[in-house]
């Protein structure tokens, strides 16, 4: 696909046109907040159930992935994040989302091209990346003290 200079031109200024943040922070805050909050009152409940402090934040951790790719996979959780920006994917529900996302989108090629190759096309940079740092900081950390 050849584009002249103006078409391109066009393209990118239909792309990149700013984002009006003083909406989008409070809202991410907002929506972000609701998710933590949320989590809070299930590991409260689940204390309050009889779980230990411990087993409760395990229960609360597992139900809201479970929440997190129920809604993905219903196309709901999309919907949140049209709204809630960065807020939905601060807590563990957004990494949950980047892991289901991809396997919901390429299911239609197979469980080995579809969903086995591509189910961790989002989160798999986060867990590279995150690893390596935690690595260098804990050989840093090593040589420091």
């Amino acid at each position: 696909m050849q584009l002249s200079k103006s078409q391109y031109t066009q393209m990118y200024k239909e792309a990149s046109e700013g984002t009006k943040s003083y909406l989008t922070i409070p809202k991410a805050f907002v929506i972000g907040g609701l998710i933590c909050t949320f989590g809070e009152f299930l590991r409260k409940t689940f204390e309050n159930a009889g779980l230990e402090n411990e087993s409760a934040s395990l229960a609360t951790s597992v139900t809201l992935i479970f929440l997190s790719a129920l809604f993905t996979g219903l196309g709901l959780y999309s919907k949140l994040a049209k709204h809630g920006g960065a807020g939905t994917l601060v807590p563990i529900t957004g990494f949950a989302n980047s892991v289901v996302a991809p396997a919901v989108e390429f299911k239609s090629e197979g469980f080995i091209l579809g969903l086995g190759a591509k189910i961790f096309i989002i989160s798999g940079p986060v867990i590279l990346y995150g690893t390596l740092a935690s690595v260098l900081y804990g050989i840093i950390y090593w040589l420091t003290s």
